[in-house]
């Protein structure tokens, strides 16, 4: 079990590696920016380092990992290039997720290549007929982060019954190849622009169907892959491991401007003193620090109490999923927050074209468009648990 934990050598190793990335990752950031697309230098670095393969079953040269190993190479990653810690994490948590779906949706990605990646965009949009063996699969959807890196994408629509068109019940992740998909170059945006996140297109691909995973069997933990990937790992729900790649980026992202904060407030002249003078600029920096510090422990702890059920054979208790899933979405807000005041204590000196400080900042304002870091929904669900009522959330 020691090998597979944050607290062992090779997740030390793993950690280090990627905080050694942190000088190249900041030389290649503006050319990640300019060209909407991490580097493929980048992506080769990442995986020669072995990022894509934590969370990868061993069975296909993975290393199984827990989550919060993973979690906090990307941190490390993010708080110098928060474009290039977004694709690593959108795209190499899919590793996970194809573990989970039948044995032989991986033997078709894996089978040549286990270096194989896969892009995605989950939102229900996807038109769907149910023919013989499978189905009929059509759409366009947006926000594919790093797709032009993968040859593979997992792509979400709901499956209609003649009682329910659409029921979000019956919605299904479907595993479609590169050579029935269309990549639209689209990515133009203020914040994370080296994610060309770009929109992809399917007309009417068929998808067998042992390429599809239902969403309730992730919510209920018993997917068809844990026929052959039993470890712990795979029996965690779906998106507690998901929604952790959308705002571990952005957790990363504010400790960068932390970073960028403190090096204007040596420099910067208030009057006749330095701003690294001022007591509130003392006070906000420690404030800061002390809730990025807070966010990622709750992330550790989080993770380390859902694998101690795991491991131990266990339903993760429905209330804890909940409030882990909101500990989650709120990331984003809470360092948006934080780097508006920093941006605001930093006057003239964050302003400025070129300022890391603004830059970061427009990466966190980005990332909170994706629906995972929208806090208020999994608030309102909390809270009216708290308030007697029952779960209204099967994406917990």
């Amino acid at each position: 079990m020691d090998q597979y934990t944050l607290q062992s050598p090779r997740a030390q190793e793993l950690i280090e590696k990627a905080r050694a990335m942190g000088p190249v990752l900041r030389e290649r950031s503006a050319r990640c920016k300019a060209e909407r697309k991490v580097p493929d230098e980048t992506v080769a670095d990442f995986h020669e380092a072995g990022f894509f393969k934590i969370l990868q079953p061993e069975q296909w040269g993975g290393y199984a990992m827990d989550p919060q190993v993973f979690y906090a190479v990307g941190l490390e990653v993010a708080r110098f290039c928060p474009s290039s810690a977004w694709v690593l994490g959108v795209i190499a948590v899919h590793n996970w997720q194809l573990a989970v779906f039948d044995d032989r949706a991986a033997q078709d990605v894996w089978g040549e290549d286990p270096a194989v990646l896969i892009s995605s965009s989950y939102a229900p949009v996807g038109k769907v007929k149910v023919v013989d063996g499978g189905f009929r699969l059509s759409g366009r959807w947006s926000f594919s982060s790093g797709s032009e890196h993968c040859k593979w994408a997992f792509l979400g629509a709901v499956v209609p019954t003649p009682e329910a068109p659409f029921d979000m019940s019956n919605y299904r992740t479907f595993l479609v190849p590169i050579e029935d998909y269309e990549i639209v170059d689209n990515w133009d945006v203020v914040g994370l622009q080296g994610t060309g996140s770009h929109d992809i297109v399917v007309n009417d691909a068929f998808v067998p169907d042992y390429r599809t995973h239902k969403s309730m069997d992730g919510f209920l933990c018993d997917n068809p892959g844990n026929a052959v990937n039993d470890a712990p790992l795979y029996h965690m729900p779906f998106m507690q491991v998901f929604v952790r790649a959308v705002c571990t980026a952005t957790l990363g992202a504010c400790e960068g401007a932390l970073d960028a904060f403190v090096e204007v407030a040596k420099t910067r002249q208030v009057g006749p003193n330095k701003m690294k003078d001022d007591p509130f600029a003392r006070r906000l920096a420690a404030e800061v620090k002390a809730s990025i510090e807070e966010m990622k422990l709750t992330m550790i702890r989080n993770f380390d109490a859902m694998m101690d059920h795991c491991r131990a054979g266990e339903a993760i208790p429905i209330d804890d999923r909940v409030r882990y899933r909101y500990d989650s979405a709120v990331v984003a807000d809470r360092c948006l927050e934080m780097s508006g005041r920093m941006l605001k204590a930093a006057g003239s000196g964050g302003i400025r074209e070129g300022s890391d400080l603004l830059a970061f900042h427009l990466d966190m304002l980005a990332s909170q468009a994706h629906v995972a870091n929208h806090s208020n929904p999994f608030a309102s669900n909390m809270g009216g648990m708290m308030f007697g009522e029952d779960n209204m959330d099967y994406a917990v």
